[in-house]
């Protein structure tokens, strides 16, 4: 007797669209930037109790890993703020149309690598 029942979609019969990737994306950067903003609340703490204390977040913040998490953080604020605007403008009722998904999915994770080169050669004095 075969079972006539429908396959969920799981792994390995889902295809992966760009608003997926997009919407879990969105999640994991706005995971990122609570833990982000609240080391940058401490590192201003750090501020107020004197130069010492200081001293070491300045010398993490210089460092290649530190510079490498620096823009990491950059880059999740981007994309996140882009993904909102993006869902700002779904809520308003536009850009449902498959099509228009696909091209704003693909604005968000393009645009948020040019947004973060960009205030990254802002931050250099390069622009």
């Amino acid at each position: 007797m075969e079972n006539k029942n429908p396959l969920s979609p799981h792994i390995q019969i889902y295809r992966w669209h760009i608003s997926s990737l997009v919407s879990i994306s969105h999640r994991i950067t706005g995971v990122i930037n609570i833990v982000a903003i609240t080391l940058i609340c401490i590192w201003v703490s750090l501020l107020v109790l004197g130069e010492t204390n200081y001293s070491f977040i300045n010398k993490l913040l210089n460092s290649i890993l530190g510079k490498f998490i620096a823009l990491g953080v950059v880059w999740s604020f981007s994309f996140q703020m882009l993904s909102e605007i993006r869902h700002l403008i779904m809520d308003m009722g536009y850009g449902f149309e498959l099509q228009t998904t696909r091209i704003t999915g693909l604005l968000v994770i393009f645009g948020s690598f040019l947004l973060t080169i960009l205030i990254y050669l802002i931050g250099k004095n390069f622009i």
